[in-house]
């Protein structure tokens, strides 16, 4: 039988999730001055440091070296063999310390908030009451915060058989031990584009299934459709504008999987890879005691506080309120929150306007801002110019054959809103982008920031230049 603590604990701040957004917020708190709680169950880091962003690169990065190597002369006659998934594997064993958090925890303690293990539920206004895994519990109450930063989980949609067959979501696919023969992946997002090149890049047969019309949708059209043709030149089966209607395991759950399309279509794989969104960790976390409805996004104003609730200490930061699902955007509404329950008035606006994320396929996705059709929808008096990143000599001396870039920009102010970027190493040329944006830097200005040459970041002269008609 459960038992209670005798009496509550009381924090300046109390966080429900010791996720990357989570300890972040404790960070940014306790460097203000405030006490602070953190209540956790799992592994503190979260999914980013264990099922997500981390092991993922580790995945990706030893195959990514060798085929960068092959595209060289010179360097492709020194690649004899084939890639050691094993030795991936441990390297991503490595990297994710073996699923233990004792550096993230020893990190935690060290800024001077209190790390509480076990399971935390919202028990009306700013009390917080913790169940350990022994069935024991305590409340805490909270002087000016409670945060939520429970983060998020893998959807699984209502296809038929899907919910009782055995199937990989992020958490089994970035923890795999084994190369599957054949690796069918349902869903052509970030996560699924990722992982079915890491594993046809260790030897599987790989199939997308992908509902809509390209790869990447909420991307530029043009960044999909470049990821595909660079997907099936090395071997991958891209399958768009197609839907599952069944999964089934005929024969247990160590049978061969069947996806079913609806054209009748019957893909057999040995895993599934189940990639379509993520899910707010929100159906068991209290908010029936604060007059919330569970399962859904928490809904948040600017400074990140809990629509519908009274008083201003409940807010939401990171992937449960659905704003931004990337690490980088739950970290910075951390710092934001961090600050906001101190008592200083800032907001997380960032989020409305300048979002930067990467997918870390080869080449790499890279966007941030409007696309094309979002600016149009706002009613922007827009003007786009393109270019490709393989066409400066800083990147054609990777030797990639697939490449994009394209501009945004709202001709009334003459700034840019939007860039998108495909091509080696990408990523790294992005926070240019996201200064532009945010700074609301003038075209005419950006003309003055010379990029070294021979960089890769060329490719922003030639976007300049296009959009000056010069060619």
């Amino acid at each position: 039988m459960a038992t209670s603590a005798s009496e509550d604990q009381t924090y300046d701040v109390i966080v429900i999730g010791g996720g990357s957004t989570g300890t972040n917020v404790a960070w940014y708190a306790r460097d203000n001055g405030l006490s602070v709680a953190v209540v956790e169950s799992r592994l503190v880091g979260g999914e980013c440091s264990y099922w997500a962003c981390i092991p993922s690169k580790a995945l990706l990065g030893p195959p990514e070296l060798v085929a960068a190597a092959r595209r060289v002369p010179g360097a492709a006659a020194a690649v004899s063999g084939e890639v050691d998934a094993q030795a991936v594997f441990e390297r991503r064993d490595e990297w994710t310390s073996g699923l233990d958090d004792a550096a993230q925890v020893s990190w935690v303690e060290s800024i001077g908030a209190e790390l509480i293990r076990g399971r935390g539920r919202l028990a009306g206004e700013r009390r917080v009451e913790v169940e350990r895994d022994d069935g024991a519990t305590r409340t805490l109450t909270a002087v000016r915060a409670v945060v939520v930063a429970s983060g998020s989980r893998a959807n699984i949609p209502p296809i038929e058989g899907l919910g009782s067959t055995r199937i990989w979501t992020n958490k089994e696919v970035t923890q795999a031990s084994q190369v599957p023969g054949r690796f069918l992946v349902l869903g052509g997002g970030p996560v699924g584009c990722e992982m079915a090149q890491a594993f046809a890049r260790l030897g599987s047969q790989v199939t997308i299934i992908e509902r809509e019309g390209r790869l990447l949708g909420p991307y530029e059209p043009e960044v999909g459709d470049t990821l595909r043709e660079a997907f099936e030149a090395e071997g991958i089966t891209v399958m768009t504008g197609t839907a599952a209607t069944s999964v089934a395991r005929n024969d247990g759950d160590d049978a061969p999987v069947t996806v079913t399309t609806e054209e009748g279509q019957e893909l057999v794989g040995d895993e599934l890879l189940v990639s379509i969104g993520r899910r707010p960790n929100t159906d068991d976390i209290g908010l029936d005691t604060v007059g919330l409805e569970p399962g859904g996004p928490l809904e948040v104003d600017d400074r990140l506080a809990v629509a519908g609730v009274d008083g201003d200490w409940l807010f939401a930061a990171g992937d449960v309120n659905g704003r931004a699902m990337l690490t980088h955007q739950g970290k910075y509404q951390a710092r934001v929150v961090g600050d906001v329950v101190a008592g200083k008035d800032v907001s997380a606006w960032a989020d409305h306007q300048a979002v930067p994320q990467v997918v870390f396929t080869d080449p790499q996705a890279a966007s941030v801002g409007q696309t094309e059709q979002q600016a149009a929808d706002a009613g922007i008096d827009l003007k786009t110019v393109t270019s490709d990143p393989n066409g400066v000599a800083g990147g054609a001396l990777h030797g990639h054959r697939y490449g994009f870039a394209k501009l945004v920009i709202d001709q009334e102010r003459r700034v840019i809103v939007g860039a998108s970027l495909v091509g080696p190493g990408v990523g790294e040329l992005l926070h240019a982008a996201t200064i532009a944006i945010v700074g609301a830097v003038p075209i005419d200005r950006l003309w003055h920031a010379t990029p070294s040459f021979p960089t890769a970041s060329e490719v922003w002269l030639r976007l300049l230049e296009a959009d000056r008609g010069i060619r």
